[in-house]
């Protein structure tokens, strides 16, 4: 009988943000496909260390075990490695006693067209153009930052935390204002206050993490939801509505007005937080793992810039 994929969260991930392959990836970029290559093959029995994603898939997996004959999550690797250059992976997950059996290997070859087959709600990645090119598939997906130093996951709970316009609603109000400014936004968002806004490239993934939300207790959930935003008073009444429009309860959030993200986000615990800004992910990436959501069609942070260079910098 065929594995049915539909019913699950599925995480795919590549290899370099599930461990650290920096070293790996260098020799890549400055020896080429044959050094990286060679290297793979004669180093494919020592040990990996985490990457970015890892403290994230582990927990995710563990929700496996909460429900009795249920899998919620499942994660494939998604990789441009061979076959061959990826056995170092599978290897390093047996090590660490990763529940992961699934991958594509693509040979070099984009990942994009294979995210679909393989119902991926959210694609993890180092690599800038995979990144963009699953965006811009209409896949959830985010570049990962290097891993925080000294970075602790929380025990017993996941917690992943969301920016809100241009991630988990549409990128319209963004939009209003890089071209037009703040004072324009505000008043966007005041006339709109009560009418919900489009979904953004990550509102299914809340939808889906919300569903698993609801297979527990409150009391008793083990994940737990953040949206963390720029937006402030009276901007945040948009939000609400827009969340109560697809009936999802987010756990925290916070309306900070331009305050810096990055200490609340250490306060949260947050396993991975999503930003579509470079600026604040750099920031949140120091203290949380951290990944950058692009724009589709890279289209919108040229207003940004076009703002900025004119001395008009800011934050909706």
């Amino acid at each position: 009988m065929p594995y049915d994929l539909s019913d699950k969260l599925v995480i795919g991930i590549s290899s370099r943000a599930l461990f650290d392959l920096e070293v790996e990836n260098a020799i890549y970029d400055q020896q080429g496909v044959d050094a990286y290559a060679q290297y793979q093959r004669d180093h494919e029995n020592d040990p990996l260390q985490p990457g970015t994603a890892f403290p994230l898939v582990k927990a995710l997996l563990q929700l496996n075990e909460l429900i009795a004959d249920r899998r919620l999550v499942e994660v494939v690797v998604i990789s441009r490695n061979t076959p061959d250059t990826g056995l170092r992976a599978f290897n390093a997950i047996a090590a660490h006693k990763i529940d992961i059996s699934r991958a594509a290997f693509t040979g070099g070859g984009p990942t994009a067209p294979y995210l679909q087959a393989f119902k991926i709600d959210l694609f993890l990645s180092r690599d800038t153009g995979d990144v963009q090119e699953a965006i811009d598939a209409g896949v959830a997906a985010a570049q990962l930052y290097a891993a925080p130093l000294d970075y602790s996951a929380p025990d017993k709970q996941i917690r992943i935390a969301f920016d809100g316009d241009a991630v988990l609603f549409s990128a319209e109000s963004e939009r209003i204002f890089a071209e037009k400014g703040l004072e324009a936004f505000a008043r966007h968002e005041q006339r709109h206050r009560k009418k919900a806004m489009k979904e953004g490239p990550f509102a299914k993934l809340l939808l889906a993490l919300s569903a698993i939300q609801k297979q527990f207790p409150p009391a008793q959930c083990p994940v737990r939801i953040a949206i963390v935003t720029a937006r402030n008073s009276p901007a945040h009444q948009r939000v609400i509505h827009t969340l109560r429009t697809w009936n999802v309860t987010v756990d925290e959030a916070f309306f900070l007005g331009g305050l810096n993200k990055a200490e609340v986000l250490q306060a949260f615990g947050a396993h991975m937080f999503f930003d579509d800004q470079e600026g604040h992910v750099q920031k949140a990436a120091v203290v949380v793992p951290s990944g950058r959501v692009p724009y589709k069609g890279g289209t919108l942070e040229g207003a940004r810039v076009a703002r900025v260079r004119a001395g008009k910098s800011g934050t909706p």
